[in-house]
């Protein structure tokens, strides 16, 4: 008797429980007319109609297909299986990591930031659990051992220990630009600046009052020492530059030498003194309007050269907006750096008190009090030359730490930033 069902059966019917066994590919059944199924009406097929079956139909699978996920669908090569990555690296084994961008890797380490470009960067943070190997906080785009760039988390020993690093690995190349261009233009304006004063002395008239002095030599005087700052302005530029520079190749692992710092130092000299200017300006507004606006516009304006050099956009507005995101932080930064210069310009004051009763307060009347004069400015100007190291080390990796703080970002990335 056969196997296979009547016409119109939809019941399978077991294999006999004797003979050769049938055959386990299901077999199709002779379809004489519509299957009746509740709750469906169905149409008998025309003539040239396909049916359901046919696999010529338009969206029905072609004979032999199988769908992904099913039992037999192959994978292909160097691709990610059908299926989901794992959600998190809390439930990874020991060693797993995760994929890059291009596609999944093998587990392992990331990779080391010093041995990479300058283009390269620690790829997006993963949000949830402490990554495998790593303490509590740190997560790609922020090397917790970065030289430059403190970790959020680093506080104010991680800021410290980043200038002091700064300061070991570049002062050498660091001390000749500072001299080359903050020394000199000081030196040479306290030079001006003894030889064209007015006369401290008060003199009085025949009825024995006191004569005011000459407003014109008095204009004069301050004009000249404005047109000299104007011209030094460019190679102050030049130093602050070529610092920033300096310091943020070495933390990125370059050999560097003076020579290159001042080429990249004159490439940005012009841009970054225009906004010097202006920055200047901010301040002697603020100061004029009262004491305590003038020193709110320095503390705001105070990572303006940093921000150009690494962004080239916007400087004032962004140093504002850092300040204000983080207030204490950024505050107490910078109060640290305008302490170091606080410092430095007492001792000058104290050696130009010095010179004054040395030489006394015109010492240009005699040739011996004169060089006397002159070297003791010259004096001063060199002695106040670490306030000036101290200054752009500080405000370079307070720059750095608040990039930090706004999102994943490193030393390489910063070199490449420069230019």
């Amino acid at each position: 008797m056969s196997d296979q069902p009547s016409s119109g059966s939809t019941e399978p019917v077991l294999p006999a429980s004797s003979g050769t066994p049938a055959d386990p590919s299901p077999s199709t059944p002779p379809v004489s007319g519509p299957v009746s199924t509740p709750g469906r009406t169905d149409h008998p097929a025309t003539s040239g109609q396909p049916t359901p079956t046919d696999p010529t139909l338009p969206g029905q699978p072609a004979p032999g297909f199988t769908a992904p996920g099913q039992p037999g669908y192959p994978a292909a090569p160097d691709e990610q299986p059908w299926g989901a990555y794992p959600g998190g690296p809390l439930s990874q084994p020991p060693g797993w990591a995760w994929p890059t961008a291009a596609g999944p890797v093998p587990g392992g380490a990331y990779p080391d930031p010093a041995n990479q470009p300058h283009n390269w960067g620690w790829p997006a943070p993963v949000p949830g659990g402490v990554y495998p190997g790593q303490p509590y906080g740190w997560y790609p785009g922020v090397d917790p051992e970065d030289p430059l760039v403190p970790p959020p988390y680093a506080g104010f020993g991680g800021w410290f220990a980043r200038c002091t690093g700064a300061l070991r690995r570049g002062w050498r190349q660091l001390l000749p630009i500072m001299l080359l261009t903050q020394a000199v233009p000081a030196a040479v304006i306290g030079i001006l600046s003894i030889g064209a004063a007015p006369s401290a002395e008060v003199t009085s008239g025949p009825d024995s009052a006191p004569v005011l002095p000459d407003l014109g030599s008095v204009f004069a005087f301050y004009g000249l020492v404005l047109l000299a700052a104007l011209l030094f302005g460019p190679l102050q530029a030049a130093g602050w530059a070529a610092g920033t520079w300096l310091v943020t190749r070495q933390a990125a692992g370059e050999r560097v030498t003076v020579g290159s710092a001042f080429r990249y130092g004159w490439r940005r000299a012009i841009g970054l003194w225009g906004w010097t200017v202006l920055a200047s300006l901010l301040i002697m507004v603020g100061v004029c309007a009262c004491l305590l606006p003038g020193i709110y516009v320095i503390f705001a304006i105070a990572l303006f050269g940093p921000v150009y050099l690494f962004e080239r956009q916007d400087p004032i507005g962004r140093s504002f907006g850092m300040l204000h995101r983080r207030l204490g932080m950024v505050l107490g930064r910078v109060a640290l750096v305008v302490a170091v210069l606080i410092v430095a310009a007492l001792v000058n004051g104290v050696l130009e008190a010095v010179s004054q009763l040395a030489f006394g307060v015109d010492p240009m009347d005699a040739p011996g009090t004169a060089v006397g004069a002159v070297l003791v400015a010259v004096l001063s100007a060199v002695v106040v030359t670490p306030a000036y190291l101290a200054q752009l080390v500080g405000l370079v990796v307070t720059y750095a730490e608040q990039r930090a703080q706004e999102g994943p970002v490193n030393v390489a990335r910063l070199a490449a930033e420069l230019g």
